[in-house]
């Protein structure tokens, strides 16, 4: 072992994650599990990822090949009963990193991530569509635990265990409070990343005794982390973790103001027992959403708004406007269409349609600037609340609007792409945000975001690379689309300005090469936590 406080190059680490791009993926965190690890291996680490084999998913056509050796038996028990769960393993090698698959029965059964399915709720009633899994606890247990048996069985002790989210944070209590882990694994540092720190998100249980059984871990450590009465993996992690969230203005909202309210106050648990919540704000490979190579992004043309080349860009529009009037969207229920106005400010909004993400304070602002400004057009495309999703569909719906909304419920990640491309603005009205990627993916398209200035979104500077507002409110939203459409209007050289600007921050700052090295000091103090 090191001498204390020597720092040592990490060269080893395994990553636990439910999502990683490209596989399975449900929201922000398959964008950064896989951009960082591929991001360490291009630092020179050797990088391990497990994520589970989802019902939806078929290894063999994507390329994974079955990992050599037994089959492992995991422990699983419930009250009073001992039980065993069977996991194999698939292995394959993508951009240098190494993913694994834990491939169990439990994980077979389910045909999304988080949530079930329109077809599951048609095979089975109880199983409602949207509703999270009934042993979502179990499966985040199974999936850690197979990372740490797997780890034993095969000899691997990394560098750095990365655990991303509560559904993989009980792993750092489990590698220190069991014997047998707690020897194997003692130069081991553990990181913990929360992605959301939002109710909900937390994968907590308020059955304690279930689970003190399925995790294996002593009473004293489920009593002891607490939070609303419920066991919280991320209080467990922190005695034995170095713990961080996705911007630095979040961590800093979660332990120093009100708005930690909306975690259950999780930041402040945090902050009482001397736990510095690190915050590294998520990077993005711009390479992976270039408009000036279309064609692996489903454009009609290339263009360049770093550059001010914005041909192409009125190109992919025209040939959005022109698939919208098809009505013929596989997997998207469309209401509303698009009249060819090139001339006409296009307002984009890509992702889940709820009052988290601000959608309602966006749909009582369109109520108001439709009728009083009738030189642009919207375009949603997305999921979410029912009552959000059918005004959103009344909106379009109305005669005065024809032409100028459409609506598209679903998600296709081409379909995205085409609305990158083609938007001059995109709205993010979120009621907290951890940091956002879609404001930098809609900026590499030159698409300018319109941010409500929270947590991880205050990387938009007003006026630069964007607008921002402060006010959570539809009156606040609706200025700053006012003032977004003046400057179009008025002011076109300086919105190339800010095209360019924003274009330039991000590959100053915000490329995953330059942010790993952040990564890379947190992984450094975990190691040392272990000295």
């Amino acid at each position: 072992m090191a001498a204390k406080g020597v720092r040592q190059p990490i060269k080893s680490v395994w990553m636990v994650t439910r999502e990683y791009e490209g596989l399975a993926g449900a929201g922000g965190v398959k964008d950064v599990s896989r951009q960082l690890a591929e991001a360490l291996a291009r630092a020179g680490c050797a990088v391990t990822v497990m994520l589970p084999r989802y019902g939806f998913m078929d290894p063999e056509q994507l390329g994974f090949k079955p990992l050599p050796g037994d089959t492992l038996a995991i422990d699983m028990d419930y009250v009073g009963v001992e039980r065993r769960e069977a996991v194999l393993f698939w292995e394959q090698r993508l951009h240098k990193v190494r993913i694994l698959l834990a491939d169990a029965e439990r994980f077979r059964d389910k045909q999304g991530v988080y949530t079930y399915t329109a077809a599951e709720e048609e095979a089975n009633p109880f199983h409602v569509r949207g509703s999270g899994h009934y042993d979502y606890f179990a499966m985040n247990v199974l999936l850690q635990k197979a990372a740490i048996d797997l780890m034993l069985a095969a000899g691997a002790r990394p560098d750095v265990i990365h655990c991303h989210d509560g559904h993989a944070a009980l792993l750092p209590a489990m590698i220190r409070e069991k014997a047998g882990y707690r020897h194997f694994f003692r130069q081991t540092g553990a990181v913990v990343t929360i992605h959301n720190a939002g109710r909900g998100y937390h994968q907590e249980v308020d059955d304690l005794p279930f689970a003190a059984a399925v995790c294996g871990l002593p009473m004293r450590v489920i009593n002891g982390n607490l939070l609303a009465g419920a066991f919280d993996p991320f209080l467990a992690a922190a005695a034995h973790a170095v713990m961080n969230t996705v911007s630095e203005n979040y961590a800093r909202e979660l332990q120093e103001t009100d708005d930690d309210e909306l975690t259950g106050y999780l930041g402040h648990a945090l902050a009482e027992r001397g736990v510095v919540l690190h915050g590294v704000t998520n990077g993005i490979d711009p390479a992976m959403f270039d408009p000036r190579r279309p064609k692996p992004l489903g454009l009609a043309a290339a263009f360049d708004p770093a550059d001010g080349d914005l041909a192409g860009k009125g190109e992919c529009r025209r040939e959005l406007v022109r698939l919208l009037a098809t009505g013929r969207l596989a997997g998207i229920t469309q209401s509303g269409r698009l009249d060819a106005r090139p001339e006409a400010p296009l307002v984009t909004v890509i992702g889940r349609l709820t009052a988290q993400k601000g959608v309602d304070k966006l749909l009582d602002a369109l109520e108001i600037l439709l009728p009083l400004d009738p030189d642009f057009q919207v375009l949603v495309l997305g999921s979410g609340d029912k009552g959000i999703e059918e005004g959103l569909v009344r909106l379009a719906g109305r005669k005065k609007n024809q032409g100028r909304v459409c609506v598209l419920r679903g998600y296709s990640q081409q379909l995205a792409n085409q609305i990158y491309a083609a938007g001059d603005f995109f709205v993010i009205p979120s009621r907290y945000e951890p940091c956002g990627l879609t404001d930098f993916i809609a900026q590499l398209f030159g698409n300018l975001p319109i941010v409500h200035h929270v947590g991880g979104l205050v990387k938009v500077k007003d006026g630069v690379t964007g607008f921002a507002y402060r006010d959570h409110s539809s009156a606040a939203l609706m200025g700053a689309m006012q003032q977004a459409l003046g400057l179009f209007r008025g002011s076109p050289d300086r919105i190339a300005e800010m095209q360019r600007a924003a274009i330039a921050a991000i590959n100053g700052k915000y490329t995953w090469d330059t942010v790993v090295r952040r990564y890379l000091d947190l992984y450094g103090e975990a190691r040392r936590m272990c000295d």
